[in-house]
């Protein structure tokens, strides 16, 4: 349903702008993990499915490669024509194209692309872009779900209330591999971005959750709740494939 002629437009849950680089835009995220979930969790797993496709994927702004030797990092990328110690680096020729762009009060402040971190192996990886949240909405950053993960990389997850706060959408990472080179390929996500209401993510919502211990903790809606679940669709021998997955997309299209 469309909303009437002249009624406000809801702002999007999230909005990117891309200053540097050359990967692709942001996009939505697929049911499929693009291409790498087994079949039968595609067709039959809605809870892998669905979280496969909670949110919009984000590529490495360059092709860029990170060598941690154990005590500094080092770093290359397309015709660099060599490995750089890193310390703050900006994208090749960014810097120039953000002051011819930026009003005169902010030249000289463009974001840099990669800094190390005084921690051993930790390094600030930015995505080239700049993120926007619907009010009151904020965004996960974490690693792509159900993607088969980077070798040698971990991924510090961020929390970022960005309805508020208009900057640099960038990722913490630790190096876990020494004497190996890690390749960031822009035709890669790298990068998942969730939108997540600020109402459940604040102390108010988190404090409040109950941990029972025992059967004796069970009630009796309980017990009803796990016999239509799990006990009911496998009475006599039954139980088809997919059938929890074909309820949650019948409620989603009566909804």
């Amino acid at each position: 349903m469309h909303p009437p002629p002249g009624a406000a437009q809801a702002p999007p849950l999230a909005r990117f702008v891309r200053l540097a680089g050359e990967a692709p835009l942001p996009r939505r995220a697929d049911r499929s993990a693009g291409g790498t979930l087994p079949t039968r969790a595609f067709r039959y797993c809605e809870a892998a499915a669905s979280a496969a496709a909670f949110g919009w994927l984000v590529f490495p702004p360059i092709d860029l490669d990170l060598l941690w030797d154990g005590e500094q990092v080092l770093w290359t990328w397309r015709g660099a024509g060599g490995w750089h110690p890193l310390s703050v680096a900006q994208a090749p020729g960014f810097r120039e194209r953000f002051d011819a762009a930026a009003p005169p009060a902010l030249r000289g402040w463009s974001p840099p692309l990669l800094g190390a971190l005084p921690e051993p192996g930790l390094v600030n990886l930015w995505s080239g872009l700049l993120a926007r949240s619907r009010p009151g909405w904020s965004l996960l950053v974490r690693a792509p779900a159900n993607l088969p993960r980077m070798p040698g990389v971990e991924l510090f997850e961020g929390l970022v209330e960005a309805d508020a706060w208009f900057g640099p959408l960038f990722v913490n990472l630790r190096l876990t591999r020494t004497g190996v080179p890690i390749c960031f390929r822009t035709d890669t996500p790298f990068l998942l971005v969730q939108p997540v209401p600020r109402a459940a993510h604040d102390d108010a919502a988190l404090n409040g959750f109950a941990a029972e211990d025992g059967l004796a903790a069970m009630t009796a809606e309980d017990w009803a709740a796990y016999d239509r679940a799990v006990v009911a669709p496998r009475r006599d021998g039954a139980c088809p494939l997919g059938r929890h997955a074909a309820e949650v997309r019948r409620r989603r299209r009566a909804a």
